[in-house]
């Protein structure tokens, strides 16, 4: 029975996923945010439980992206059409360049199959990983809903197609990023993830959703920074 669990746990995932992209079509993507968090749980959890019980299965790893392709892949790219497209119709625009939101799920699909057969992301990731693109995107609604100085950049169909360009590029670069996996909890070996925790916590605590790109943006400028450090 335990040999179930982890894929049980990933099918949990892929099932929010589906309900969120209801939602954003229906308009309603505040609710899909809270289900697309619920996504990124399940996604953390059914990892955890296959290392925790020892219940690796053939089709675990090809499920876990088929999830995540839905979740993390075609979600976002839904979300930012959705947005997109209202931007567009409000200020008169074509309505199919929202259809360059589409550019996430098509990425998303390749930094998964890029994962599966890399045998470096053990213990840091090559390119953004699918989940911090969707909190990415995901915060954009808030953004919209919630704070009005950025209103003026989010509000820009042009700003918004350069960050999924921007972020595309980022899940599919040769650039060695941070992994929150700890082998030990040894402040001098772990410095920069103790600091992207702490940066990312007064982050949110104070701009609340707002903090998402921020804390992203944050995630990759420190991974840049400690390339050397990560890969060693």
């Amino acid at each position: 029975m335990k040999q179930h669990i982890p894929n049980f746990i990933t099918c949990l995932n892929l099932l929010t996923g589906c309900i969120a992209i209801v939602f954003t079509f229906q308009h309603q993507l505040e609710i899909t945010v809270y289900l697309l968090a619920l996504s990124a749980l399940f996604d953390f959890f059914d990892g955890l439980a296959a290392r925790a019980l020892k219940a690796y299965s053939v089709i675990g790893k090809d499920l876990d992206s088929l999830a995540d392709m839905v979740s993390f892949g075609f979600a976002p790219g839904a979300i930012m059409y959705i947005v997109l497209n209202d931007l567009l119709l409000a200020q008169q625009l074509p309505s199919y360049i929202a259809y360059t939101a589409f550019i996430i799920p098509v990425f998303s699909a390749l930094r998964l199959a890029k994962f599966n057969n890399d045998t470096r992301q053990s213990t840091y990731f090559v390119g953004l990983p699918t989940p911090a693109n969707t909190l990415f995107f995901m915060s954009i609604p808030f953004v919209l809903a919630h704070s009005a100085i950025s209103n003026t950049f989010v509000n820009s169909p042009a700003f918004l197609i350069s960050l999924i360009v921007l972020m595309s590029f980022f899940m599919v670069a040769e650039i060695p990023l941070i992994s929150l996996k700890f082998k030990n909890f040894d402040l001098k070996q772990n410095l920069e993830k103790f600091l992207l925790i702490g940066i990312s916590i007064i982050l949110f605590v104070i701009l609340k959703f707002v903090a998402i790109p921020l804390i992203i943006l944050c995630y990759l400028l420190l991974s840049m920074v400690s390339k050397n450090k990560i890969i060693s």
